[in-house]
């Protein structure tokens, strides 16, 4: 069960991960299209309003992502409600942030993200709450330039660059599976990246979901790469 804290206490480390995936598979080298298991990556569900303070110093809006000064991910998964993903030390920068606005009451909203006019931030009570998801979220990254015609095989979504570009994130059934996606292309330069997907669902249906991606990635050469370890641990 996720754990949940009040933001008024800085959030505690967690327990030696275990993943979901507890199949072995060859692995190999990163090819054209490989299929990662980043489920180690630290994982923070945050539920707050949409348009109060919190939502201003997390910054992605519903549908949307971006990154953190500290280097974590905000995703803008649901209307009032964010994941926030990266190592340990990245997502304590992020709740610590809010940890501080939560105790600290009224600021101006210039204060928080320094890119609105001046306006004054009434104290007024915001219901905040943060679940530590790292344990009860698989998270699997799909990365390749194969990697929508793959997608396109276990999801209905439009995954044209007009329709999903870099940066979107969406929910969707994934392999029968309900899913939170988010593009997240690698660059190689200022004008090259590849295309690149993390894939959330929950714990129980990680190995399924897994076999289910080795599955649809099999006729366009997939090779499965070791643990992600960059991201969390």
């Amino acid at each position: 069960m996720a754990d949940q804290r009040s933001p008024a206490s800085p959030p505690q480390r967690t327990p030696a991960f275990e993943s979901p995936v507890v199949r072995s598979y060859p692995t190999s080298q990163p090819g054209d299209l490989t299929l990662t298991d980043a489920s180690n990556t630290a994982k923070w569900l945050v539920r707050a309003g949409v348009d109060g303070l919190i939502a201003d110093l997390l910054g992605a809006r519903f549908g949307t992502s971006q990154v953190a000064p500290g280097g974590a991910l905000v995703l803008g998964s649901r209307p009032g409600e964010w994941i926030v993903l990266g190592t340990p030390e990245q997502v304590d920068s992020v709740t610590a942030v809010l940890h501080d606005a939560v105790r600290s009451g009224p600021m101006r909203r210039d204060d928080a993200r320094g890119d609105r006019a001046p306006v004054l931030h009434e104290a007024t009570p915001e219901l905040v709450s943060v679940l530590d998801w790292t344990h009860s979220r698989a998270m699997f990254l799909v990365t390749g330039a194969e990697a929508t015609r793959m997608l396109e095989k276990v999801c209905g979504i439009d995954w044209s660059d007009h329709m999903t570009p870099d940066g979107a994130v969406v929910s969707a059934s994934v392999a029968l599976v309900t899913c939170d996606l988010a593009r997240d292309d690698l660059s190689q330069d200022d004008t090259t990246s590849t295309p690149s997907y993390l894939i959330f669902c929950d714990r129980s249906f990680g190995q399924y979901l897994f076999d289910a991606l080795i599955d649809a990635g099999d006729e366009f050469g997939l090779a499965v790469a070791a643990v992600d370890a960059s991201r969390g641990g």
